[in-house]
């Protein structure tokens, strides 16, 4: 099983907020390039999103359906990618400081996937679910209603010496 953790400046709710909005899940899911439709009682378990994955002209026509939703705290989802198969994604928030901590863990549980060794799959995952969280930071501290300093994006044009606060 593949973990990733991050922390993110802004708060659980924040991330909640991100989590609740399926129209934004290509932009924080890498590898999911377009919506087709949120199911209307999206997220409450057992509800879907319609995506796509891949890139033109190899989109495929999927679905990741809620197995549970238990704001601020997790959010665990089957993401269908078939041919490749099924994959659990937990997501765990935690307030920290003035921040909050996330976790994404993602195993495969059904299909091809299944048999791909799992040290290789945790280096594709990890990789993958880096940016996932890279991307997720964005939005959240993007949406954020309360500063609680530097975010991602102002940390990030520090390094590379564009314009940005570098505080912490």
């Amino acid at each position: 099983m593949s973990r990733n953790v991050r922390e993110l400046r802004c708060s659980v709710e924040d991330v909640f907020r991100v989590l609740g909005d399926g129209w934004l899940y290509p932009s924080w899911v890498v590898g999911a390039s377009r919506m087709r439709e949120v199911g209307k009682d999206w997220p409450r378990e057992g509800s879907a999103l319609h995506h796509s994955f891949g890139v033109w002209p190899a989109l495929i026509d999927d679905a990741t359906v809620v197995e549970e939703w238990s704001p601020p705290r997790r959010m665990v989802m089957r993401a269908r990618g078939w041919p490749i198969g099924e994959a659990r994604v937990t997501l765990d928030v935690k307030d920290r400081g003035k921040g909050c901590v996330v976790r994404i863990q993602e195993e495969a549980v059904s299909g091809p996937g299944r048999f791909i060794p799992a040290p290789l799959l945790d280096i594709l995952l990890q990789w993958r679910n880096a940016e996932t969280l890279h991307r997720l930071a964005y939005l959240a501290e993007g949406k954020s209603a309360r500063p609680v300093g530097a975010t991602t994006a102002d940390r990030e044009l520090a390094a590379s010496g564009e314009d940005g606060p570098a505080d912490e």
